[in-house]
This record gives C-alpha cells, sequence and structure tokens, in this order.
C-alpha cells in the first residue's frame, strides 16, 4: 500500500495542504477542533511528515553530529562507543532526528569536520565526547553558534550543556575492596592524560590509596585498548618489586594487562590481583572473570541526546548538567587477597 502523504491528509480533511501543515507542527492559525481533526485522520491514515518537508517547514535538518576521533581498529573492539551510539540513537529517533556519524583520525581533523558539519549546515548540534584537558572542540562549537551538549566526568574550559557520568566513584570503591583484602601495594595503569576521564581515574586511585595510609604504587603508562594492557604487563614484569595489585583504567586495558601476565607465568589473583572499570560483557568470559565496575554507555547516549534535542529547541537556555549513576560494582574472580592461591 502506497505511503500516506500529506495531499492525502488534505483530501480526507477537506482542507488545504497550508492548513494541514499548520496543524501538523503546532503552529498558530488553525482553531484546536481543526487541529485535533486533522491530526486523528492522519494518525488514521499512519501519514508521517517526511524529513524534507519538516526541515523545509522548520528550518531544521533533524539531524545531530558525533564526531569520534578514534580509528576504525579500537571501534571494533571497544563496546563503549556502539552502546553510546545505540542509546542516542533510540533517543533521537524518538524525536524524529538522525545522526550523522563521522570518524576522525586527529584532532585537527576534527575540528575540521566540525567547522564543515556546522558551514554545510548538515546538523542542528553535535555530541562532544572524549572530552581533553582545555579542549579546543568547546571554544569551537561556541565560535560556530553550533549546539553542543559536552559528554564526560566534569566540565571543561567554557560552559556547555554537561551528561555527566564520573568514574571516580567507582575507582574508589575498587581500590578500598583492595585495602580491605590486605593489599599494600597498589598500581595504576591509566590512560593519556590529555583525557579529563584518565586524570579523573588516575587522580581517584591516587588519593584513594594515601587516604588509606599508603604509597602510591607503580604508575603505568597505557592507554584504553587490551595491547596497552599487554604493554603495560611487560613494564610491570620489569618493575624492581611486583605490586600486588593493579587498577586499570577500563576492562580491555585489565584483560590485555592479565593476558601478559599469565602469558609470563604469573597467577592471576595468586601474585597479582587486577580490577578494570566499564563492566563490558567480555570480561564475564576472561579466565578468572575481571573484576569491575559498571558503566552504562546506553544511558549516557539516551540522557545527552535528549539534552541535545531541548537545547536546539531553546539555544538561549543557560547551560546545565544531568548526572548519569554509574551501575554496580561487578565482583569476580580476578582480585583475591595478597599471595592467596
Amino acid at each position: 500500500m502506497p505511503r500516506a502523504t500529506i495531499i492525502d491528509v488534505a483530501a480526507a480533511a477537506g482542507v488545504s495542504l497550508s492548513t494541514v501543515s499548520v496543524a501538523l507542527n503546532g503552529r498558530a492559525g488553525v482553531s484546536e477542533a481543526t487541529r485535533e481533526r486533522i491530526q486523528r485522520i492522519a494518525d488514521e491514515l499512519e501519514y508521517s511528515p517526511s524529513l524534507t518537508g519538516r526541515s523545509l517547514a522548520t528550518k531544521r535538518s533533524y539531524t545531530i553530529g558525533f564526531v569520534v576521533q578514534r580509528s576504525p581498529e579500537v571501534m571494533s573492539t571497544d563496546p563503549f562507543f556502539g552502546t553510546f551510539i545505540a542509546g542516542a540513537q533510540e533517543a533521537m529517533t524518538q524525536a524524529g532526528y538522525a545522526m550523522v556519524l563521522q570518524l576522525s583520525p586527529s584532532l585537527t581533523e576534527s575540528e575540521k569536520l566540525y567547522r564543515d558539519l556546522a558551514g554545510s549546515r548538515r546538523v542542528d548540534g553535535v555530541l562532544i565526547d572524549q572530552l581533553r584537558v582545555d579542549d579546543r572542540r568547546i571554544g569551537l562549537v561556541r565560535e560556530l553558534r553550533l549546539p553542543a551538549v559536552a559528554i564526560g566526568p566534569s566540565q571543561v574550559d567554557a560552559p556547555l550543556p554537561l551528561a555527566r557520568q564520573s568514574a571516580a566513584d567507582g575507582i574508589v570503591r575498587l581500590v578500598r575492596r583492595l585495602v580491605h583484602l590486605g593489599h599494600r601495594d597498589i598500581a595504576h595503569v591509566r590512560g593519556c592524560l590529555d583525557y579529563v576521564h584518565s586524570v579523573e581515574r588516575r587522580d581517584a586511585w591516587l588519593a584513594t590509596v594515601r587516604q588509606a595510609g599508603l604509597e602510591p604504587g607503580a604508575e603505568i603508562q597505557g592507554d584504553f585498548t587490551m595491547a596497552a594492557g599487554q604493554l603495560a604487563a611487560d613494564e610491570i614484569l620489569g618493575l624492581e618489586r611486583l605490586p600486588t595489585a593493579v587498577v586499570c583504567v577500563n576492562d580491555l586495558c585489565a584483560i590485555g594487562l592479565m593476558t601478559g601476565l599469565q602469558t609470563a607465568g604469573l597467577d592471576v589473583p595468586g601474585q597479582v590481583s587486577v580490577t578494570g572499570f566499564d563492566g563490558i560483557e567480555l570480561g564475564t568470559y576472561t579466565s578468572p572473570n575481571l573484576t569491575t565496575f559498571k558503566a552504562t554507555p546506553a544511558e549516557v547516549g539516551r540522557v545527552s541526546a535528549s539534552m541535545l534535542i531541548d537545547l536546539i529547541g531553546d539555544p538561549d537556555r543557560e547551560p546545565w548538567t544531568v548526572d548519569v549513576p554509574l551501575g554496580p560494582m561487578v565482583p569476580g574472580g580476578s582480585i583475591a587477597a595478597p599471595g592467596h592461591r
């Protein structure tokens, strides 16, 4: 059966095309009774306005931009982005929006993509993820007058609406659990300190270890990948003293670290306990399964997309923040008391 058009609705209602447009777009110019009658007929005909038609009527593109500065290889292994995009897309679909997703290999290329998206008016707004310390993108979107919502643990540089999920509480609880088990030498494999969430997780580890009256263990440069975790294992094996526990910046890094340690013949958790962060499903299939803390990227996606749609509708609104709670701690077999077999 052919899809109903606005012409079909106008014919069934006995009104002009312009009257149907005014009624369905909620504009003044028709009585409430006429609006309700036209809406009822549109529902009966299962009519939905085309994106092109809506764009012409409202001068919006009904698309939202998301520039991901990651390689395709990382995207294929890190489930965060797919889960986040699924949550964001759910909120966008409900509001009649679509996503324009673009991958970028560098910050310079990302900035160029933002300029292109704004200049061509391909999007009504953008989501800014993976916040950096002194992030230039925040000043850029304000210069471009491009509605934007930032996603991260804290705000940086210039005020923007923020969908915030802090990892600090999760890292604190993981470190305290290790201290409770008797660990006194707790190392940390961190992410690049250009990123705000890497700094937040490193600082939470450092402060919690010191609050327990302990000297911080080794701090090892890593990344959010399994390959970085395996490289960190080599560095840990080269330390003068082997730490009894390692807090990793995320689950992929922790899984790579465990693999590297086990390949070298070490027992996890008998000789080294390991924790991650994110709560990805892969961690439940490792041996031992990973002790971690669960993030909720789908909910962060839904919240941030909803915030951006609200901002597009009210671009003069003052910046606001929505806190998205973490999930629970995920207990696993990757930690135990020091020397446990």
